[in-house]
């Protein structure tokens, strides 16, 4: 589905990707692991046209996304929903404000079906009849749901999870888990999964792929990535201080 091929990316002098060749297959989870600021989100702002390389290419359904603009790149992005991982919504715009957002600022749909779209998703995540609630007025589980309701609301055909279990408590953070797991089943969508934590990761992958110094080092299914001799792999995936991966 997506095909990304020597991705280079660097911010003045620090080289975040150093040659990114990756797969995205249709219909599956694709997690991708990594330490924090690897470069793991600066990844998938590519795939989605918010970012340009340096160098490389990324294409998607036969496109070149990197020679995207205007109106083109415009479409591009429609394709991706995106749950950002503070949720990111407006505290000055209700639930139901939040969710529709996008249907109304694109007017895709008037008024009454729009509030019937946010009805829909707000039951796909478990939260019915929450529409007039303010986001100060929810949990931090719910405000995931809440976004993660936003990033279906136009029907994507790819969903980018940006750390969707971070803050959560283990029981919350299954809860998202088993979100992921049945909304990929139900609307039939891809997903890609930006995250360290790998009990999450172990439990929504179809494939893991790990980003270390700027290169995917691992791209397999979680039961290979746990027979991975790869020390690197190794001190990540088991969270030792004491290896080859530098701290700092």
């Amino acid at each position: 589905m997506i095909e990304v091929r020597g991705l280079k990316k660097r911010f003045d002098d620090l080289v975040v990707l150093d040659g990114v060749d990756l797969d995205v297959r249709e219909g599956e989870t694709l997690v991708i692991i990594g330490r924090s600021g690897s470069g793991k989100s600066v990844l998938v702002k590519h795939l989605v046209g918010l970012l340009q390389p340096d160098a490389g290419s990324i294409r998607m359904g036969g496109a070149e996304v990197t020679a995207l603009g205007g109106s083109a790149l415009y479409t591009h992005r429609r394709r991706f929903g995106y749950l950002f991982q503070s949720a990111a919504l407006f505290d000055s715009l209700s639930v139901g404000g939040n969710v529709g957002l996008g249907l109304r600022e694109h007017r895709v749909l008037g008024e009454a079906d729009v509030r019937r779209v946010v009805a829909e998703k707000l039951a796909l995540v478990g939260l019915e009849g929450v529409e007039d609630k303010k986001p100060a007025e929810l949990s931090g589980g719910m405000k995931k749901r809440v976004g993660l309701a936003r990033a279906i609301a136009m029907n994507p055909e790819v969903v980018i999870y940006d750390e969707p279990t971070t803050g959560l408590d283990p029981i919350m953070a299954d809860v998202i888990n088993e979100l992921i797991l049945d909304l990929q089943r139900r609307l039939d969508i891809t997903s890609i999964v930006v995250t360290h934590d790998m009990t999450s990761a172990r439990k929504i992958a179809d494939r893991i792929a790990m980003l270390y110094e700027g290169r995917i080092i691992f791209d397999g299914d979680p039961d290979a990535l746990d027979r991975c001799p790869d020390p690197v792999v190794r001190q990540f995936v088991e969270g030792r201080s004491q290896g080859p991966i530098q701290l700092r």
